[in-house]
């Protein structure tokens, strides 16, 4: 048996740059990372790529090969106060020409403006260094003023030949393996199961090596990875490495109105011990954003299989998550909603403060009331229809049209009511349908 406490991903945790496999563009020679750490000034940046590509490695390489101190935040479970603690941490340690310590913030896109704003002044004093790590594309999940004070480095997955590496490398160096007598006959399941991230990749031949173990030589196969890997999927998927993969073919097979598909990854989450609330989160922002008004009861019925699995907890819970996954992947999808809040937002950074027209302002004072703030408002329910013609978007905007209803039977109603009460602003809808 093999007899060791530490995975042998983190055994294989590379310590140098040299001794690192990939992220040649950045790491390689001439890369700009490599001549960061060549000239010692290391300014804050930002890691962007996807799971098991080696963004924790590299921020414990350059703290290590610039002998910097390095502080480690995960934003899943630090807060503001956690910030602020690991900030009078980095003053503390500051005398002299001491050079200031690394802050190391992992999945920084979960952390909050707030969180995210405690960060500046630090950052822009020069008290820390930031290297933050993410999986989500920075330019949204940042907050622009920090993301201004921060460069941003984009990781790739691995490639086969590197994978290979990866591999052989284990098999030789590790402390483990080494005294083993492993052949890798064949490379294809375990880089299929692992999707060219290299944690994946170490944690699945870890397993295969484990359950393979009593049969000295071991040659590792196709079907010995296949077999091997669907007996421990449980294990495989506990701490969420396949999190990514999974919910993304999930919630793409309901966008896609397959609900065979998604009630089989709904039952892949279920089993690799998913959080069964994530799931339901999920289910309810698709809801929204790819269902919306074609069916507005799909959001009701998201939000209840949210509250029913709260209150009743697993392995009852599955049902009322299948019910719930099958019924989103048979309604008529539109993505109407989602198109016009960001296309409204987008006019609202462009005319950020244009003036709201005065008949729709409040006017709680005299003066006010002489200004003609509320002055020839018109009250809806006073005309026949409970509807009457009147601008309420600034003047800039007037005209602008952010929903275009969905081509669907309940939102084909909504187009023709707004063209009936609208007329000229949604006209140009009928040349579209």
């Amino acid at each position: 048996m093999l007899h060791t406490q530490t995975p042998l991903a983190e055994r294989q945790r590379p310590k140098s740059l040299d001794d690192y496999i990939g992220q040649s563009h950045l790491v390689g020679s001439g890369g700009v990372l490599r001549r960061i750490l060549e000239a010692g000034a290391v300014p804050s940046f930002i890691l962007w790529g996807p799971p098991g590509v080696g963004k924790t490695t590299l921020a414990n390489i350059i703290s290590n090969t610039l002998k910097r101190p390095f502080i480690a935040l995960s934003a899943i479970n630090s807060g503001v106060k956690d910030i602020r603690d690991a900030i009078e941490k980095a003053e503390r340690q500051k005398f002299f020409n001491t050079p200031n310590p690394i802050l190391f913030i992992d999945e920084i896109h979960r952390f909050s403006k707030s969180q995210q704003d405690a960060l500046l002044g630090a950052v822009e004093k020069g008290t820390i260094t930031l290297i933050g790590a993410t999986t989500e594309n920075p330019s949204f999940e940042v907050i622009p003023a920090l993301l201004s004070r921060c460069q941003v480095y984009t990781l790739q997955h691995h490639d086969l030949e590197e994978m290979k590496q990866i591999l052989a490398k284990a098999i030789q160096t590790d402390e483990v393996l080494k005294k083993l007598d492993i052949t890798i006959q064949e490379y294809e399941a375990l880089i299929q199961w692992s999707g060219g991230d290299a944690r994946k990749l170490l944690n699945a031949l870890e397993i295969v090596i484990q359950q393979a173990h009593t049969h000295e030589p071991i040659t590792i196969t196709n079907d010995m990875v296949h077999s091997i890997i669907q007996q421990n999927i449980g294990v495989y998927d506990k701490s969420g490495e396949m999190h990514y993969d999974v919910i993304s073919a999930f919630i793409k097979s309901i966008r896609g109105s397959d609900p065979n598909a998604a009630v089989y990854y709904l039952a892949r989450m279920i089993l690799g011990g998913e959080d069964p609330l994530f799931i339901c989160r999920r289910m309810i922002i698709l809801a929204s954003e790819d269902i919306g008004l074609a069916n507005p009861n799909a959001l009701l019925m998201a939000n209840s299989c949210f509250q029913s699995v709260h209150q009743i907890g697993m392995p009852e819970g599955r049902i009322p998550m299948s019910q719930t996954a099958i019924y989103l992947a048979c309604s008529p999808k539109s993505n109407a909603s989602y198109l016009a809040v960001n296309k409204a937002m987008a006019f609202v950074e462009q005319y950020p403060n244009a003036p709201i027209p005065l008949h729709l302002r409040n006017a709680p004072t005299t003066l006010m009331k002489k200004m003609g703030y509320g002055s020839n408002y018109k009250y809806a329910h006073d005309f026949q229809g409970n509807f009457v013609q009147q601008q309420f978007l600034p003047t800039e905007l007037e005209g602008t049209v952010f929903y275009e209803p969905g081509n669907n039977p309940t939102e084909e109603k909504y187009l023709q009511q707004l063209q009936n009460l609208w007329h000229d602003v949604y006209s140009y809808l009928n040349k579209k349908k």
